[in-house]
């Protein structure tokens, strides 16, 4: 990826002109976030990375910025998905976007002191929310004072309500029944995912990565793990190449379940919800039958996995292929048709292909307005360019479509997975590479020099080159990316994770007003928001 040093004075015009100037079209702003580098005179770098829909290239942007001075353009006018990833800069790091419409907190709440993913801050500090303090919108202060209680009221959607499935905050204004105006809270389940990654060696993330997007851990390890292993130049090897795509797309389908299953139960259908989660749970067993864990899972390492499959893995495989169809279809007769849960879905929560590419939208949801980008047939990795599969889209881009979407790719992930059965051969499941990988126990017992590499990897941890990546692959929500710094130690510098969720949900409050309170459930689950994901 070609990497530019901005002067931030140009930053707005050269920003317009990147996503205006047809032969570059970067239309799609995937993240910003900053690094901080105590040691330099311009000690902070606020880093912007961007891909054209339409030519496949990308680019990052890097703009430096002095402690004393750390102001930086906004360039929300240019991309509307800058807003949240401006706010998280300005609350990890302190640093200021100039002209940010509502630049405030956003994973950190409003009495938190100093910036978390400063070199110098001790995560150790810890700094109590006292009633009152409470952030609210300004227009929600107005609407309670001046409000009659008979037609127009404020009305808190969450943190602690079932509908919203995760500690989530949506702030609404009605008239009547309509919602006029919408604000969200996040950061209820923020753990600063990317702090703690600093005092761990690199394969000690992983358990960290599957407490991103709980309900499809396994893709949250293999991203990270293809990224460091860029930088590494290492390759895991085949059979394990092989085994991270199956137990990826199994839970892709897992995620998807878990997402149309909650949809339907929530505005009503808890039949196919139990079609739904049965189907589930024969996922998850075979999931643990690999590594003991059937949700956070914590099985793939840096080179490869932490061990082979079980005996039976081909046929326990090879039943879900038989036995998944048949429950999809089940529901999709009780559902797709059904003229309850059309009504219930068609036009609700439409957003067109254009704005939610502006947001910064991937995935299914980016798909179900038409936008047929996913990561493995734009930019393939694990060999998914040689796999025969297609990309479903819609074009409504409301509840519905996102439906339809996720059904297909459920449809499309079991064709996957019985092609990848086919090349699966045995053979070894981590490189035989004992600066990345540990030695067979059973070498680690009788050779002093196995004990050795043993005890430096677990101590010291692998030294990966210094320099950076920005590492993505197509989660069950769309483009998960890791953006990785590093100082060629033994532990990352800097890891800066992109959930896709993240870019959704700022938009949530937008494709909300208009609609009636009990559409709110409808289109929330549509979007299938993990908090875990949202908040890292």
């Amino acid at each position: 990826m070609q990497t530019f040093r901005v002067d931030r004075r140009v930053l707005p015009d050269l920003a317009r002109h990147l996503k205006d100037d047809p032969a570059l079209d970067f239309k799609l702003l995937l993240d910003v976030c900053g690094v901080d580098y105590p040691a330099r005179e311009e000690r902070f770098e606020v880093v912007y990375h961007l891909t054209s829909l339409t030519h496949g290239h990308r680019v990052r942007l890097k703009v430096a910025v002095r402690e004393g001075d750390a102001v930086v353009p906004s360039v929300y006018g240019v991309w509307k998905a800058a807003d949240w990833f401006e706010r998280e800069a300005f609350d990890m790091f302190g640093v200021r976007f100039e002209g940010h419409p509502n630049l405030k907190r956003i994973l950190c709440h409003p009495a938190f002191q100093g910036h978390a993913l400063r070199k110098d801050y001790d995560p150790g500090q810890r700094w109590l929310l006292r009633e009152g303090e409470q952030d609210e919108p300004a227009w929600a202060k107005e609407a309670q004072e001046n409000e009659d209680h008979f037609e127009t009221q404020v009305l808190n959607i969450g943190p602690s309500h079932p509908a919203t499935h995760g500690t989530l905050r949506t702030v609404v204004r009605l008239d009547g029944e309509l919602i006029t105006k919408a604000e969200t809270e996040i950061g209820y389940l923020h753990r600063c995912f990317e702090k703690m990654s600093e005092t761990h060696t690199w394969n000690q993330v992983i358990p960290y990565t599957d407490r991103l997007n709980y309900c499809s851990a396994m893709m949250n390890g293999v991203g990270y793990a293809l990224a460091v292993e860029s930088m590494l130049g290492v390759e895991a090897p085949p059979r394990a190449q092989v085994i991270r795509l199956i137990l990826s797309e199994l839970s892709r389908i897992m995620d998807h379940i878990v997402d149309v299953g909650a949809n339907l139960n929530d505005v009503g259908a808890m039949t196919p919800f139990l079609y739904m989660y049965q189907a589930r749970e024969e996922l998850y067993s075979v999931l643990e039958a690999c590594c003991g864990s059937r949700l956070t899972m914590s099985y793939v390492r840096i080179g490869g996995l932490s061990a082979d499959t079980p005996p039976d893995f081909e046929d326990s495989v090879r039943y879900l292929l038989r036995r998944i169809p048949k429950l999809v279809d089940d529901m999709e007769t009780l559902i797709t048709e059904n003229r309850i849960f059309r009504g219930r879905t068609e036009g609700v929560g439409a957003i067109s292909a254009e704005d939610a590419v502006d947001w910064g939208w991937t995935g299914p949801c980016l798909r179900a307005t038409g936008v047929a980008y996913d990561v493995r047939k734009a930019y393939p990795y694990l060999a998914y360019d040689t796999y025969d599969f297609k990309v479903p889209i819609a074009h409504a881009g409301d509840t519905y479509a996102r439906y339809l979407v996720r059904v297909e790719e459920l449809r499309q992930s079991l064709r996957i997975v019985e092609q990848a059965l086919e090349r699966l051969e045995p053979g070894p499941v981590i490189v035989d590479n004992h600066n990345v990988a540990l030695p067979p126990k059973e070498e680690v017992y009788t050779e002093m020099e196995s004990l050795i590499w043993h005890f430096k990897l677990i101590m010291e941890g692998m030294k990966v080159p210094a320099g950076e990546k920005y590492g993505y692959t197509e989660a069950a929500n769309g483009e998960l990316g890791y953006y990785i710094v590093s100082d060629g130690g033994g532990k990352p510098y800097r890891i800066k994770v992109r959930p896709p969720c993240f870019a959704i949900f700022q938009a949530f409050p937008h494709i909300l007003e208009g609609h009636m309170v009990a559409d709110t459930v409808a289109i929330m689950s549509s979007l299938n928001i993990i908090a875990g994901e949202l908040d890292r």
